[in-house]
């Protein structure tokens, strides 16, 4: 995986995994309310203004997400962030080390 966006995709797509497995019970599929945060999340970053330069989420400028959204993604993340290092170990570092480079 080449891409900023795409990386950030991915990233976002483990981590809805882990959480929605572990407090919805649902093995490998997405229920039907994370896929819809899923689906949501994707969209918004297919349409990130800033592309390639896109920082990650927690450090950009611009809230792209709906209130109601933003809370849930947030929920998952502090959920998912911290053991995605030792799920998905690579995409975790790979995610911090985006986090460390600067926009333009």
């Amino acid at each position: 995986m080449s891409n900023r966006l795409e990386r950030e995709k991915t990233t976002v797509q483990m981590m809805l995994k882990l959480y929605c497995k572990n407090h919805h019970h649902t093995g490998k599929k997405l229920c039907p309310e994370c896929q819809e945060l899923s689906d949501y999340a994707l969209a918004r970053l297919t349409s990130c203004k800033f592309r390639e330069s896109k920082p990650t989420c927690g450090k950009c400028p611009v809230h792209c997400y709906k209130p109601v959204m933003r809370k849930k993604i947030i929920e998952i993340m502090k959920y998912s962030g911290p053991k995605m290092l030792f799920v998905h170990p690579i995409i975790a570092l790979r995610h911090l080390i985006d986090g460390l480079k600067k926009s333009n």
